[in-house]
Protein backbone atom coordinates (compact mmCIF):
# COMPACT_ATOMS: atom_id res chain seq x y z
CA UNK A 1 0.00 0.00 0.00
CA UNK A 2 1.21 3.06 -0.92
CA UNK A 3 0.44 6.44 1.30
CA UNK A 4 -1.54 8.71 -0.76
CA UNK A 5 -0.88 13.04 -0.66
CA UNK A 6 -3.45 14.89 -1.92
CA UNK A 7 -4.17 18.76 -1.21
CA UNK A 8 -7.37 19.85 0.38
CA UNK A 9 -6.48 22.99 -0.47
CA UNK A 10 -4.32 25.92 -1.21
CA UNK A 11 -3.22 25.50 3.24
CA UNK A 12 -3.63 21.80 3.33
CA UNK A 13 -2.62 18.55 1.84
CA UNK A 14 -4.16 15.60 3.11
CA UNK A 15 -1.75 12.34 3.88
CA UNK A 16 -4.42 8.96 3.30
CA UNK A 17 -3.53 4.94 3.52
CA UNK A 18 -1.05 5.04 6.16
CA UNK A 19 -0.75 2.13 8.56
CA UNK A 20 -1.44 2.95 12.31
CA UNK A 21 2.28 2.49 13.12
CA UNK A 22 3.23 5.28 10.17
CA UNK A 23 0.74 7.21 11.26
CA UNK A 24 2.08 7.91 14.85
CA UNK A 25 5.50 7.79 13.64
CA UNK A 26 4.84 10.80 10.96
CA UNK A 27 3.12 12.28 14.12
CA UNK A 28 6.38 12.07 15.64
CA UNK A 29 8.63 13.55 13.30
CA UNK A 30 6.67 16.36 13.08
CA UNK A 31 5.79 17.50 16.55
CA UNK A 32 8.20 19.98 17.93
CA UNK A 33 8.86 21.21 21.58
CA UNK A 34 8.83 25.61 21.74
CA UNK A 35 11.51 27.02 22.71
CA UNK A 36 10.76 28.04 26.27
CA UNK A 37 7.31 27.29 26.48
CA UNK A 38 7.91 26.51 30.52
CA UNK A 39 7.80 30.49 30.83
CA UNK A 40 4.00 30.88 28.83
CA UNK A 41 1.11 30.86 31.12
CA UNK A 42 -0.72 28.22 29.28
CA UNK A 43 1.84 25.82 29.86
CA UNK A 44 2.32 27.00 33.83
CA UNK A 45 -1.96 26.39 33.66
CA UNK A 46 -0.83 22.90 32.47
CA UNK A 47 -3.12 23.22 29.25
CA UNK A 48 -0.92 22.90 26.85
CA UNK A 49 2.08 20.78 26.80
CA UNK A 50 4.91 23.23 25.16
CA UNK A 51 4.52 21.64 21.73
CA UNK A 52 3.97 22.13 18.40
CA UNK A 53 1.95 19.24 16.33
CA UNK A 54 2.19 20.39 12.19
CA UNK A 55 0.50 17.05 11.37
CA UNK A 56 -2.96 15.91 12.58
CA UNK A 57 -3.35 12.27 12.67
CA UNK A 58 -6.85 12.59 13.18
CA UNK A 59 -7.59 14.37 9.83
CA UNK A 60 -4.54 13.40 7.44
CA UNK A 61 -3.93 17.27 7.51
CA UNK A 62 -0.49 19.18 7.20
CA UNK A 63 0.80 22.37 5.61
CA UNK A 64 1.10 22.17 1.61
CA UNK A 65 4.49 23.68 1.89
CA UNK A 66 5.93 20.77 3.84
CA UNK A 67 5.81 18.74 0.87
CA UNK A 68 9.87 18.45 0.87
CA UNK A 69 9.63 17.23 4.63
CA UNK A 70 7.26 14.94 3.69
CA UNK A 71 8.95 13.41 1.16
CA UNK A 72 12.23 13.08 3.35
CA UNK A 73 10.18 11.24 5.99
CA UNK A 74 9.26 9.07 3.39
CA UNK A 75 12.43 8.17 1.88
CA UNK A 76 13.94 7.71 5.38
CA UNK A 77 10.88 5.63 6.92
CA UNK A 78 11.19 3.28 3.66
CA UNK A 79 7.34 4.31 2.57
CA UNK A 80 5.90 4.75 -0.68
CA UNK A 81 3.60 7.50 -1.78
CA UNK A 82 1.39 8.64 -4.14
CA UNK A 83 1.49 11.96 -5.35
CA UNK A 84 -2.40 13.23 -6.76
CA UNK A 85 -2.31 15.20 -9.60
CA UNK A 86 -2.01 19.07 -8.69
CA UNK A 87 0.13 18.61 -5.28
CA UNK A 88 3.25 19.75 -7.20
CA UNK A 89 2.44 22.86 -9.24
CA UNK A 90 4.65 24.66 -9.78
CA UNK A 91 5.44 25.47 -13.75
CA UNK A 92 8.57 25.98 -16.41
CA UNK A 93 9.47 30.06 -16.20
CA UNK A 94 12.10 31.18 -18.58
CA UNK A 95 14.23 33.60 -16.46
CA UNK A 96 14.72 35.76 -19.95
CA UNK A 97 11.22 36.75 -19.81
CA UNK A 98 11.37 37.04 -15.83
CA UNK A 99 14.28 39.83 -16.25
CA UNK A 100 12.30 41.44 -19.78
CA UNK A 101 9.04 41.83 -17.58
CA UNK A 102 10.96 43.46 -14.37
CA UNK A 103 12.80 45.48 -16.51
CA UNK A 104 10.13 46.58 -18.74
CA UNK A 105 8.65 48.67 -15.43
CA UNK A 106 11.74 51.23 -15.31
CA UNK A 107 11.72 51.60 -11.41
CA UNK A 108 12.73 54.87 -10.36
CA UNK A 109 13.52 56.28 -7.01
CA UNK A 110 13.56 59.96 -6.09
CA UNK A 111 12.93 60.11 -9.83
CA UNK A 112 16.58 58.28 -11.23
CA UNK A 113 16.47 54.93 -12.43
CA UNK A 114 16.65 51.87 -10.13
CA UNK A 115 19.50 49.38 -10.90
CA UNK A 116 17.93 46.05 -10.69
CA UNK A 117 20.35 43.01 -9.37
CA UNK A 118 20.43 39.80 -10.55
CA UNK A 119 19.73 38.46 -7.23
CA UNK A 120 16.22 40.53 -7.55
CA UNK A 121 15.76 38.78 -10.39
CA UNK A 122 16.51 35.13 -9.85
CA UNK A 123 14.52 35.94 -6.63
CA UNK A 124 11.16 36.97 -8.86
CA UNK A 125 11.84 34.32 -10.90
CA UNK A 126 12.00 31.72 -8.11
CA UNK A 127 8.69 32.77 -6.49
CA UNK A 128 6.61 32.93 -9.93
CA UNK A 129 8.06 29.21 -10.68
CA UNK A 130 7.56 27.87 -7.58
CA UNK A 131 3.84 29.72 -6.83
CA UNK A 132 5.17 30.03 -3.21
CA UNK A 133 7.85 30.46 -0.89
CA UNK A 134 9.97 31.75 1.89
CA UNK A 135 12.29 34.60 0.79
CA UNK A 136 15.33 35.31 2.85
CA UNK A 137 16.60 39.07 2.16
CA UNK A 138 18.72 41.09 4.37
CA UNK A 139 18.24 44.48 5.09
CA UNK A 140 19.08 47.18 2.61
CA UNK A 141 19.07 43.66 0.14
CA UNK A 142 15.89 45.85 -2.14
CA UNK A 143 13.31 43.44 -0.76
CA UNK A 144 10.23 46.07 -1.21
CA UNK A 145 11.59 46.17 -4.89
CA UNK A 146 11.29 41.94 -4.91
CA UNK A 147 7.84 42.83 -3.71
CA UNK A 148 7.05 45.25 -5.74
CA UNK A 149 7.49 43.36 -9.05
CA UNK A 150 5.89 40.23 -7.18
CA UNK A 151 2.91 42.70 -7.13
CA UNK A 152 2.83 44.05 -10.75
CA UNK A 153 3.28 40.69 -11.99
CA UNK A 154 -0.19 39.16 -10.48
CA UNK A 155 -1.78 42.25 -11.04
CA UNK A 156 -1.42 42.08 -14.40
CA UNK A 157 -2.27 38.52 -14.42
CA UNK A 158 -5.53 40.09 -12.86
CA UNK A 159 -5.18 38.52 -8.89
CA UNK A 160 -5.75 41.06 -5.90
CA UNK A 161 -2.93 41.09 -3.61
CA UNK A 162 -2.92 41.33 0.22
CA UNK A 163 -0.10 42.37 1.35
CA UNK A 164 0.59 41.85 5.26
CA UNK A 165 3.36 43.48 7.17
CA UNK A 166 3.16 44.08 11.63
CA UNK A 167 3.03 47.86 11.48
CA UNK A 168 1.13 50.92 10.20
CA UNK A 169 4.75 52.31 9.56
CA UNK A 170 5.66 49.60 7.06
CA UNK A 171 1.84 49.81 5.42
CA UNK A 172 2.82 54.06 4.75
CA UNK A 173 6.04 52.70 3.74
CA UNK A 174 5.48 50.18 1.33
CA UNK A 175 2.63 52.77 -0.65
CA UNK A 176 5.30 55.15 -0.85
CA UNK A 177 7.69 52.96 -2.22
CA UNK A 178 5.34 51.67 -4.90
CA UNK A 179 4.49 55.50 -5.67
CA UNK A 180 8.30 56.47 -5.95
CA UNK A 181 8.91 53.14 -7.98
CA UNK A 182 6.88 54.93 -10.35
CA UNK A 183 3.24 53.70 -10.08
CA UNK A 184 -0.01 55.09 -8.94
CA UNK A 185 -0.35 53.74 -5.52
CA UNK A 186 -3.55 55.92 -5.13
CA UNK A 187 -5.32 54.21 -8.44
CA UNK A 188 -4.16 50.50 -7.59
CA UNK A 189 -3.64 50.08 -3.76
CA UNK A 190 -4.87 50.59 -0.65
CA UNK A 191 -4.01 51.01 3.22
CA UNK A 192 -5.79 49.45 5.62
CA UNK A 193 -5.08 49.89 9.54
CA UNK A 194 -7.22 51.67 12.00
CA UNK A 195 -9.10 54.59 10.85
CA UNK A 196 -9.28 52.93 7.20
CA UNK A 197 -12.35 51.29 5.32
CA UNK A 198 -11.53 47.32 5.56
CA UNK A 199 -13.51 46.93 2.08
CA UNK A 200 -11.36 45.83 -0.77
CA UNK A 201 -12.12 48.75 -3.63
CA UNK A 202 -8.32 48.30 -5.23
CA UNK A 203 -5.98 45.30 -7.00
CA UNK A 204 -3.74 45.95 -3.77
CA UNK A 205 -4.32 45.90 -0.06
CA UNK A 206 -1.41 46.98 2.16
CA UNK A 207 -2.38 45.67 5.43
CA UNK A 208 -1.54 45.27 9.32
CA UNK A 209 -2.59 41.70 10.41
CA UNK A 210 -3.80 43.13 13.48
CA UNK A 211 -6.81 44.93 11.24
CA UNK A 212 -7.89 41.79 9.32
CA UNK A 213 -7.77 38.95 11.03
CA UNK A 214 -10.95 38.71 12.76
CA UNK A 215 -12.24 39.26 8.97
CA UNK A 216 -14.51 35.90 8.38
CA UNK A 217 -13.24 33.18 5.79
CA UNK A 218 -15.46 34.42 3.18
CA UNK A 219 -13.68 38.17 2.86
CA UNK A 220 -9.87 36.60 2.14
CA UNK A 221 -11.67 34.18 -0.94
CA UNK A 222 -11.26 37.64 -3.16
CA UNK A 223 -7.16 37.54 -2.90
CA UNK A 224 -5.22 35.10 -5.56
CA UNK A 225 -1.76 36.34 -4.02
CA UNK A 226 -0.89 36.95 -0.71
CA UNK A 227 2.78 38.62 0.33
CA UNK A 228 4.24 38.23 4.00
CA UNK A 229 6.02 41.02 4.95
CA UNK A 230 9.04 40.44 7.65
CA UNK A 231 7.34 36.92 7.79
CA UNK A 232 9.50 35.89 11.13
CA UNK A 233 6.79 37.47 12.66
CA UNK A 234 3.92 34.82 11.33
CA UNK A 235 4.39 32.33 14.33
CA UNK A 236 1.61 34.63 16.07
CA UNK A 237 -1.76 32.41 16.25
CA UNK A 238 -3.33 35.41 14.82
CA UNK A 239 -1.40 35.13 11.82
CA UNK A 240 -1.74 31.71 11.45
CA UNK A 241 -5.22 32.10 11.12
CA UNK A 242 -5.08 34.87 8.13
CA UNK A 243 -2.96 32.20 6.62
CA UNK A 244 -5.49 29.28 6.91
CA UNK A 245 -8.39 31.46 5.80
CA UNK A 246 -6.88 32.17 2.72
CA UNK A 247 -7.45 28.75 1.65
CA UNK A 248 -7.89 29.76 -2.21
CA UNK A 249 -4.83 31.66 -2.12
CA UNK A 250 -2.85 29.81 -4.66
CA UNK A 251 0.46 32.64 -4.67
CA UNK A 252 1.85 32.80 -1.58
CA UNK A 253 5.56 34.57 -0.80
CA UNK A 254 6.93 35.34 2.43
CA UNK A 255 9.59 37.88 3.43
CA UNK A 256 12.07 38.24 6.17
CA UNK A 257 15.61 39.52 6.35
CA UNK A 258 16.63 36.28 8.83
CA UNK A 259 15.07 33.34 10.39
CA UNK A 260 15.29 32.43 14.12
CA UNK A 261 17.83 29.28 15.15
CA UNK A 262 14.70 27.47 16.10
CA UNK A 263 13.11 24.39 13.74
CA UNK A 264 9.78 24.60 14.82
CA UNK A 265 9.78 28.28 13.30
CA UNK A 266 11.71 27.36 10.46
CA UNK A 267 8.61 24.72 9.36
CA UNK A 268 5.51 26.83 10.72
CA UNK A 269 6.58 29.88 7.79
CA UNK A 270 7.77 27.14 5.26
CA UNK A 271 4.62 25.02 5.77
CA UNK A 272 2.28 28.76 5.42
CA UNK A 273 4.83 30.36 2.50
CA UNK A 274 6.78 27.54 1.00
CA UNK A 275 10.46 26.58 0.69
CA UNK A 276 13.36 28.76 1.79
CA UNK A 277 14.76 30.68 -0.99
CA UNK A 278 18.37 32.69 0.60
CA UNK A 279 18.02 35.06 -2.25
CA UNK A 280 22.12 37.01 -0.89
CA UNK A 281 23.43 37.27 2.42
CA UNK A 282 24.68 41.02 3.63
CA UNK A 283 28.18 39.67 3.92
CA UNK A 284 28.02 39.78 -0.27
CA UNK A 285 26.11 42.88 -0.20
CA UNK A 286 28.90 44.17 1.92
CA UNK A 287 31.55 42.80 -0.16
CA UNK A 288 30.22 44.28 -3.27
CA UNK A 289 30.16 47.43 -1.82
CA UNK A 290 26.21 47.49 -2.55
CA UNK A 291 25.30 47.70 1.59
CA UNK A 292 26.94 50.04 3.96
CA UNK A 293 30.69 49.20 5.70
CA UNK A 294 29.66 47.60 9.47
CA UNK A 295 31.88 47.91 12.46
CA UNK A 296 30.28 47.45 15.65
CA UNK A 297 31.77 48.41 19.45
CA UNK A 298 31.13 46.47 21.91
CA UNK A 299 30.94 48.61 25.53
CA UNK A 300 30.99 45.76 28.62
CA UNK A 301 30.02 48.53 31.25
CA UNK A 302 31.28 46.71 34.82
CA UNK A 303 28.90 47.95 37.14
CA UNK A 304 29.71 47.56 40.92
CA UNK A 305 29.69 44.16 42.71
CA UNK A 306 26.23 43.66 43.53
CA UNK A 307 25.46 41.61 47.42
CA UNK A 308 23.18 39.10 46.01
CA UNK A 309 22.15 37.15 42.67
CA UNK A 310 19.43 38.34 40.84
CA UNK A 311 16.80 36.86 38.74
CA UNK A 312 16.48 38.12 34.72
CA UNK A 313 13.49 40.44 35.61
CA UNK A 314 15.41 42.07 38.68
CA UNK A 315 18.46 42.52 36.43
CA UNK A 316 16.26 44.27 33.59
CA UNK A 317 14.99 46.55 36.11
CA UNK A 318 18.19 47.46 37.53
CA UNK A 319 19.71 47.66 34.12
CA UNK A 320 17.04 50.24 33.14
CA UNK A 321 16.79 52.19 36.41
CA UNK A 322 21.01 52.41 36.42
CA UNK A 323 21.52 56.34 36.76
CA UNK A 324 25.01 55.89 35.65
CA UNK A 325 24.13 53.40 32.92
CA UNK A 326 21.62 55.80 31.80
CA UNK A 327 23.79 58.98 31.66
CA UNK A 328 26.82 56.81 30.13
CA UNK A 329 24.56 56.05 27.30
CA UNK A 330 23.29 59.68 27.26
CA UNK A 331 26.68 61.11 27.16
CA UNK A 332 27.56 58.71 24.19
CA UNK A 333 24.26 60.09 22.17
CA UNK A 334 25.51 63.84 22.68
CA UNK A 335 29.24 63.04 21.99
CA UNK A 336 28.42 61.51 18.35
CA UNK A 337 26.33 64.61 17.91
CA UNK A 338 28.35 66.85 19.10
CA UNK A 339 31.26 65.45 17.18
CA UNK A 340 28.78 65.38 14.05
CA UNK A 341 29.37 62.16 12.98
CA UNK A 342 25.85 61.95 11.61
CA UNK A 343 22.07 60.60 12.68
CA UNK A 344 22.15 58.16 15.51
CA UNK A 345 19.62 55.74 16.09
CA UNK A 346 19.22 54.63 19.55
CA UNK A 347 17.09 51.75 20.09
CA UNK A 348 15.17 50.92 23.85
CA UNK A 349 12.93 48.18 25.27
CA UNK A 350 11.05 49.53 28.40
CA UNK A 351 8.87 52.85 27.11
CA UNK A 352 8.23 54.47 30.51
CA UNK A 353 11.01 52.50 32.42
CA UNK A 354 13.98 53.73 29.70
CA UNK A 355 12.95 55.41 26.29
CA UNK A 356 11.41 58.46 27.75
CA UNK A 357 14.04 58.97 30.35
CA UNK A 358 17.19 58.50 28.06
CA UNK A 359 15.53 61.19 25.65
CA UNK A 360 14.25 63.40 28.80
CA UNK A 361 18.17 63.22 29.61
CA UNK A 362 18.99 63.87 26.07
CA UNK A 363 16.70 66.58 25.67
CA UNK A 364 17.81 68.66 28.70
CA UNK A 365 21.69 68.76 27.69
CA UNK A 366 22.88 71.69 27.11
CA UNK A 367 25.39 70.04 24.23
CA UNK A 368 22.90 69.39 22.02
CA UNK A 369 22.66 70.91 18.87
CA UNK A 370 20.63 68.52 17.16
CA UNK A 371 16.64 67.60 16.54
CA UNK A 372 16.14 64.94 18.63
CA UNK A 373 12.80 62.15 18.13
CA UNK A 374 10.79 60.31 20.44
CA UNK A 375 9.31 56.89 18.69
CA UNK A 376 7.28 54.00 20.22
CA UNK A 377 3.97 52.75 19.96
CA UNK A 378 1.91 54.94 20.51
CA UNK A 379 3.57 57.36 18.19
CA UNK A 380 1.19 57.95 15.09
CA UNK A 381 1.95 56.63 11.79
CA UNK A 382 1.79 59.46 10.23
CA UNK A 383 4.03 61.15 12.73
CA UNK A 384 6.29 57.93 12.56
CA UNK A 385 6.75 58.56 8.38
CA UNK A 386 6.94 62.36 9.38
CA UNK A 387 10.56 61.16 11.30
CA UNK A 388 11.66 58.77 8.87
CA UNK A 389 11.32 61.44 6.09
CA UNK A 390 12.93 64.06 8.23
CA UNK A 391 16.17 62.08 9.40
CA UNK A 392 16.55 60.86 5.86
CA UNK A 393 17.18 64.68 5.00
CA UNK A 394 19.38 65.53 8.26
CA UNK A 395 22.75 65.32 8.43
CA UNK A 396 22.78 64.96 12.34
CA UNK A 397 19.75 64.00 14.34
CA UNK A 398 18.97 61.79 17.83
CA UNK A 399 15.99 59.41 16.99
CA UNK A 400 15.34 57.70 20.41
CA UNK A 401 12.93 54.34 19.42
CA UNK A 402 11.84 51.51 20.98
CA UNK A 403 12.83 47.67 19.03
CA UNK A 404 9.40 47.20 17.93
CA UNK A 405 8.32 51.11 16.51
CA UNK A 406 12.41 51.11 14.58
CA UNK A 407 14.23 47.44 15.01
CA UNK A 408 12.12 45.69 12.14
CA UNK A 409 11.41 46.79 8.56
CA UNK A 410 11.83 50.89 8.80
CA UNK A 411 13.57 52.18 5.74
CA UNK A 412 16.14 55.07 6.81
CA UNK A 413 18.96 55.43 4.51
CA UNK A 414 20.90 58.09 6.12
CA UNK A 415 21.56 56.32 9.71
CA UNK A 416 25.15 56.74 10.49
CA UNK A 417 25.55 55.13 14.16
CA UNK A 418 23.45 52.72 16.29
CA UNK A 419 23.36 52.12 20.15
CA UNK A 420 21.39 49.15 21.15
CA UNK A 421 20.93 50.70 24.81
CA UNK A 422 18.95 47.25 26.04
CA UNK A 423 20.01 44.35 26.11
CA UNK A 424 18.68 41.23 23.99
CA UNK A 425 20.04 37.69 22.51
CA UNK A 426 17.00 37.07 19.38
CA UNK A 427 19.14 36.46 16.42
CA UNK A 428 15.95 38.67 14.56
CA UNK A 429 16.01 41.50 16.53
CA UNK A 430 19.79 42.06 16.83
CA UNK A 431 20.32 41.36 12.85
CA UNK A 432 17.16 43.55 12.27
CA UNK A 433 18.10 46.01 14.18
CA UNK A 434 21.83 46.52 12.76
CA UNK A 435 20.05 46.30 9.80
CA UNK A 436 18.55 49.85 9.77
CA UNK A 437 22.27 51.48 9.15
CA UNK A 438 23.51 49.41 6.11
CA UNK A 439 21.77 51.15 3.56
CA UNK A 440 24.24 53.12 1.51
CA UNK A 441 23.33 56.87 0.43
CA UNK A 442 24.75 59.37 -1.66
CA UNK A 443 26.74 60.70 1.94
CA UNK A 444 27.07 57.26 3.40
CA UNK A 445 28.97 54.28 3.17
CA UNK A 446 29.69 53.20 6.53
CA UNK A 447 27.95 52.50 9.76
CA UNK A 448 28.79 52.13 13.44
CA UNK A 449 27.19 50.29 16.15
CA UNK A 450 27.63 50.56 19.28
CA UNK A 451 26.55 47.54 21.55
CA UNK A 452 26.19 48.32 25.17
CA UNK A 453 26.81 45.04 27.66
CA UNK A 454 26.48 45.25 31.52
CA UNK A 455 28.85 42.84 33.53
CA UNK A 456 27.34 42.21 36.67
CA UNK A 457 28.66 39.13 37.95
CA UNK A 458 27.83 37.73 41.44
CA UNK A 459 30.75 35.75 42.94
CA UNK A 460 31.95 33.57 39.58
CA UNK A 461 28.99 33.43 38.14
CA UNK A 462 27.72 35.56 35.08
CA UNK A 463 25.08 37.31 35.05
CA UNK A 464 22.09 36.59 32.40
CA UNK A 465 22.26 39.78 30.19
CA UNK A 466 26.10 39.30 29.89
CA UNK A 467 25.22 36.11 28.71
CA UNK A 468 23.17 37.32 26.23
CA UNK A 469 26.23 39.64 24.80
CA UNK A 470 27.92 36.50 24.53
CA UNK A 471 24.92 35.04 22.46
CA UNK A 472 25.32 38.25 20.19
CA UNK A 473 28.77 37.57 19.87
CA UNK A 474 28.25 34.32 18.42
CA UNK A 475 25.58 35.93 16.00
CA UNK A 476 28.88 38.81 14.92
CA UNK A 477 30.94 35.51 14.18
CA UNK A 478 28.44 33.42 12.06
CA UNK A 479 27.94 36.30 10.19
CA UNK A 480 31.46 37.44 9.76
CA UNK A 481 30.71 40.89 11.18
CA UNK A 482 33.94 43.01 12.33
CA UNK A 483 33.46 44.17 16.15
CA UNK A 484 35.99 44.91 19.02
CA UNK A 485 35.44 45.15 22.59
CA UNK A 486 35.90 47.30 25.43
CA UNK A 487 35.20 47.65 28.90
CA UNK A 488 34.54 50.86 30.40
CA UNK A 489 34.23 50.87 34.79
CA UNK A 490 30.80 52.41 36.07
CA UNK A 491 31.33 54.93 38.73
Amino acid sequence: MKMMISKKNEVYLILSDLSPSENSELSDFFTFEVPNARFMPMYRNRMWDGKIRLFSPATGEIYVGLLPYIKEFCTRSNIKYKLEKGVEDGRDVVREVVRGFVKSLKPKSKGKSLKIRDYQIDAVHTAISRNRSLLVSPTASGKSLIIYFLVRYYQMAEHKTLILVPTTSLVEQMYTDFQDYGWSSGTYCQKIYQGYDRRVTKDVVISTWQSVYKMPKKYFEQFGCVIGDEAHLFKAKSLTSIMTKLHQCKYRFGFTGTLDDTETHRLVLEGLFGSVDNVVTTKELMDKKTLANLKINCIVLKHPQIKEKMTYPEELQYIVGNEKRNKFICDLLVNISFLQLGNTLCLFQLVEKHGKILYDKVKENDNVDANVFFVYGATDARERENIREIVDREKNSITIASYGTFSTGINIRNINNIVLASPSKSKIRVLQSIGRGLRRSLRKDSVLVFDIADDISYKERRNFTFTHFTERLNIYNEQQFDYNISKVKLK
